[in-house]
């Protein structure tokens, strides 16, 4: 397959709040640019993008897609990314690997909380886009309304360069903005000639302004994010699909438009930039890992600058280590299409490497860059799993670091206090796909339990406290002792250690070893073995043995002392707040307003818009574990939330006194078991 020069390639990605109509919109396009000779049907299950037997299955995108197209002599890349909160992490990591994005919002329930959750992230990222307005074929489809809200809520640089002929049913073609004339023609031009000085003047003296000017100026504004254009079609008419390709080609910037990208020298530690150059050095970002049933596993990355070839090697400098390579591919959907080199601007693949992952920087090792890894958002819902067999127990783990490595949202822990495996991601149903893709691609069957809060623990007053231990055992003993205060800190200050020692009351080698022992003491709380923030430990007098002193020792009596002191100090529990978006229709305001009272929740603001209400509240995520489910009975399945962790906060005292007794039965519990496990 041939190779297009930087300039030729758009890499785009697609994102919508779900149901949008991102793939068949793709479908459409790589019908249109003759890629494919049918067009997939979702309801068939036959579409390039969701080939996975879970997506085919619910009907829904669950990870991002590649695929390319060929238009007007430029290779258009596709990042087709999934539509649901619960996926986003599959939104968040190919975003870096795009120039370019398509916002696709569709015309009956107009902007929804998706929408503006990706319109976030794309605005974070400072990302060119094109809005397209799907489904204007559709019953209660608003071209004019949808438009307004776009303009209202993402601001009046959104103009349509096109507008529908008919609507709804009769809805049939789209006719350019600028032939048609009238109150769109006009935001176009104002917007345009906003940006540009040249073109202010002539349009100020009346001269017409002729379509190559506009054209050239309106992508200049496109690629410094000074002008959103808007098209409008319908993906599964196939209506307005062609003139939306004109625009990703036409409007959109090629890798060569994009900035250099800055880095980091590993060796050297000096800022780095990286132009978008094919003859610069190699240096390139894995911003994905495959392990799929249909490609084995595949490991994406983009060039950002010089070019790498087939069956050759680079250099991870995230790692430090050099791997070789077979052959390069880029992406057709489930297709591999094998491609003898890739250079700056190009999405490629590689099979099978050793040691790279998501989020590294592979480069060229005389001229070493590592580039800033992407930052996902932290899971918000966990459960506790249970392998159902002895033989599962040992391919559980395997099955779960296959998925993370995967997937950055979703994480495992092991709870030190409780020895449950822990999973964590974005929502059900994340954990629900991966517990499906645990059974059926690893055929690990697991039990699923309610996770335990992770709460955390912290001090009220401040104390001060002796810690000494002290042992003789034939020749040589055992002698630390030391005084600590313990003083509380503000929220979200974790810990800080300070040495106030003088007069050598403990010698200096021992100092670290006390902050050892007090952190070690730190990891279980005191009231249920929770780990303790938010406090100042100072440690300011002591006293040691000539000849019994020992590291050991001094870390007895450190953890001994912190031990001691937050019993004393009003040991208090702490638990996660999360800050929370609720979605709702107007007629279930007083519903949920009362449920997130009943939560303990507190709410921070309502905002009406349009014929939804947006609520932000901050719940205890104690109170969250079985909301999506509950939300979806409260609204008739119309409403919807995100939420992510905001801060530690206080837990009441009556609530405390349950935590701390389920604490305290979980540990004998699990003494119990552990000394049968000793018997057999």
């Amino acid at each position: 397959m041939e190779r297009y020069p930087s300039k030729d390639i758009r890499n785009v990605i697609f994102v919508s709040h779900s149901g949008s109509g991102k793939t068949s919109l793709i479908e459409a396009l790589l019908f249109d640019s003759k890629m494919t000779t049918r067009l997939g049907k979702i309801s068939e299950g036959n579409t390039h993008s969701d080939y996975n037997s879970d997506e085919i299955e619910r009907k829904i995108s669950i990870s991002s897609k590649f695929l390319h197209l060929i238009w007007k002599n430029t290779r258009v890349h596709i990042l087709d990314t999934p539509g649901y909160a619960d996926f986003v992490g599959d939104v968040i990591a190919p975003m870096r690997a795009a120039d370019a994005a398509v916002l696709i919002v569709e015309t009956v329930h107009g902007i929804e909380v998706g929408t503006e959750r990706v319109w976030g992230l794309l605005e974070d990222s400072a990302i060119p886009r094109i809005i397209f307005l799907n489904k204007l074929d559709k019953e209660n489809a608003s071209f004019e309304n949808t438009l307004e809200a776009i303009r209202e809520r993402f601001g009046r640089q959104c103009v349509a360069l096109n507008c529908p002929v008919g609507e709804q049913l009769s809805f049939k073609s789209v006719e350019n903005v600028l032939a048609k004339g009238g109150k769109l023609k006009e935001d176009l031009l104002d917007a345009v000639v906003e940006t540009d000085d040249s073109l202010t003047e002539k349009y100020l003296e009346g001269k017409e302004l002729s379509p190559d000017e506009i054209t050239k100026a309106l992508k200049a504004a496109c690629i410094s994010g000074k002008i959103v254009p808007v098209f409008c079609g319908s993906a599964v008419q196939n209506i307005g699909v062609q003139e939306l390709l004109d625009g990703i080609v036409d409007l959109l910037p090629s890798p060569a438009d994009r900035q250099a990208v800055e880095g980091v020298n590993p060796k050297t530690k000096e800022a780095v930039s990286r132009s978008p150059v094919e003859d610069g050095p190699f240096s390139a970002f894995i911003f994905k890992d495959i392990f799929d049933p249909y490609v084995g596993h595949l490991t994406l990355f983009r060039v950002y600058s010089g070019a790498v070839e087939s069956n050759s090697g680079f250099y991870n400098s995230s790692r430090d280590l050099k791997e070789r390579i077979g052959q390069i591919y880029i992406l057709q959907g489930k297709e591999q299409i094998p491609v003898q080199k890739a250079a700056a601007g190009d999405i490629a693949a590689v099979a099978k490497l050793k040691d790279t992952h998501n989020n590294d920087t592979v480069c060229d090792d005389k001229n070493p860059v590592v580039f800033t890894p992407t930052g996902f958002p932290e899971p918000c819902i966990s459960n506790s799993v249970k392998p159902k067999t002895r033989q599962d127990e040992e391919k559980i783990m395997a099955a779960l670091t296959r998925l993370v490595s995967e997937d950055p949202t979703f994480r495992i822990s092991r709870d030190e206090q409780t020895h449950e495996l822990v999973i964590s991601g974005m929502g059900d149903l994340h954990l629900d796909v991966m517990l499906d893709r645990m059974k059926k691609r690893f055929g690990v069957e697991v039990e699923v339990g309610v996770p335990k809060v992770p709460y955390k623990e912290t001090i009220k007053k401040t104390v001060k406290v002796q810690g000494k231990f002290k042992r003789q055992s034939g020749g040589r003993g055992q002698y630390g002792d030391c005084w600590l205060e313990l003083e509380p800190l503000p929220h979200g200050k974790a810990f800080e250690f300070v040495d106030k020692v003088v007069g050598g009351a403990i010698p200096r080698q021992y100092i670290p070893s006390v902050e050892k022992g007090v952190k070690d003491a730190m990891t279980k709380g005191f009231l249920a073995g929770y780990p303790v923030v938010d406090v100042r430990v100072t440690v300011y007098d002591g006293s040691f043995h000539e000849v019994d002193s020992s590291d050991m020792a001094f870390q007895i009596a450190g953890s001994m002392a912190f031990k001691n002191g937050q019993e004393q100090a009003s040991p208090v529990l702490l638990e996660p707040v999360m800050s929370v978006e609720i979605i709702v229709p107007n007629d279930y305001l007083g519903q949920i307003t009362g449920d997130i009272n009943s939560r303990r929740g507190r709410i921070m603001g309502i905002e009406g818009r349009g014929k939804q209400e947006y609520v932000k509240a901050l719940i205890p995520l104690a109170e969250m574990f079985k909301y999506a489910t509950e939300l979806r009975s409260m609204t008739g399945g119309r409403g919807s939330y995100s939420m992510k962790f905001d801060h530690y906060e206080e837990v009441p005292a009556k609530i405390t006194q349950g935590i701390v007794a389920g604490a305290k039965k979980a540990t004998e519990e699990a003494g119990a078991n552990h000394g049968h496990e000793h018997h057999k």
